[in-house]
């Protein structure tokens, strides 16, 4: 079967388009790429929560899936808002990479390392809340750009350290520079990172079929989960917003975060169940009766029920 991905040029959005075409070829159908520019990869000088548009890296894409130039679309699925089109629908979820976050520098070993006021580096809100709860001494500043840039800002010395997620790095095989990969205890990593989302027109039973082979039932699980806190908190990627599931057993535990832009509020929950949607829903409603929602209406007024790019 001829297949055609949609996928955005970045560096690691390519690897992982070119990591599912050879499991595709590998079951003997004739794959090629079609590079897609979103929104979010236009905007490179603003810091992504400032942004906060939805679907910013995925609306492109979505609309070359929708007018039938690709047949589907690879995704790194944090990426992908939380409530898809009627006219979608996540045809896989391939096996996951390690979920948690990495700590970069060239000088220091970790967090606790840093000196007072050090400079790091993140693009992300709620990186930035959870380093502040920790280390509220540190000059948080915001850094865009593709793997390789913000590891030569690290190299340059513009920062003294940043953080970035370890899949892309260990994807890419750029892992010298982790020096510690930080606990979700300590920093709670994104609803669906370290996980591939495969993204199709809903209905279309011969790419389903196609891709079925490459749907990880554990990662399914533990995404779907964390989606559904995610979505239940009406939030996205660029809140402050932590969610990692762990599949075992048949059961999942899930270990979720709401914190606010200073790091001075910092909830926790951690809950166990066996399904996913109810586990992250009841996660959500605990957050949200503790203060969750008092500390979402802060950081985004009264838009929380809108949910932002997740």
């Amino acid at each position: 079967m001829r297949l055609r991905i949609g996928s955005r040029g970045s560096q690691l959005a390519l690897w992982q388009a070119n990591h599912i075409a050879s499991l595709l070829r590998g079951q003997g159908h004739d794959v090629e790429i079609e590079i897609i520019h979103t929104t979010g990869d236009k905007i490179t000088d603003v810091a992504l929560a400032k942004v906060g548009a939805k679907g910013m890296f995925t609306k492109e894409i979505e609309e070359a899936l929708a007018d039938g130039r690709v047949d589907f679309a690879v995704h790194s699925l944090k990426d992908l808002p939380t409530e898809l089109a009627a006219q979608f629908e996540i045809a896989a979820i391939p096996k996951r990479e390690d979920a948690r976050d990495a700590f970069c520098c060239v000088k220091y070993s970790g967090i606790e390392d840093l000196p007072q006021g050090a400079r790091v580096g993140t693009s992300s809100l709620r990186r930035e809340a959870q380093l502040r709860a920790v280390r509220p001494d540190l000059v948080v500043h915001a850094l865009r750009g593709n793997v390789d840039t913000r590891l030569r800002k690290l190299e340059s010395g513009e920062y003294d350290a940043i953080i970035l997620a370890s899949a892309g790095l260990r994807r890419l095989g750029k892992t010298e520079r982790i020096r510690q990969v930080l606990p979700v205890e300590m920093m709670c990593p994104a609803a669906g990172q370290g996980a591939l989302g495969i993204e199709s027109r809903s209905g279309d039973a011969a790419v389903r079929e196609a891709l079925a082979f490459l749907d990880d039932p554990a990662a399914r699980a533990e995404t779907m989960c964390e989606r559904a806190l995610l979505g239940s908190l009406g939030g996205g990627c660029q809140v402050p917003i932590g969610a990692n599931a762990k599949h075992h057993d048949g059961k999942l535990h899930l270990e979720a975060v709401v914190a606010s832009a200073d790091g001075k509020s910092l909830l926790r929950e951690s809950l166990d169940g066996a399904d996913p949607a109810q586990l992250g829903n009841q996660a959500a409603q605990k957050l949200l009766a503790r203060g969750g929602a008092a500390i979402l209406d802060q950081v985004y007024g009264t838009q929380t029920a809108q949910p932002q790019q997740p």
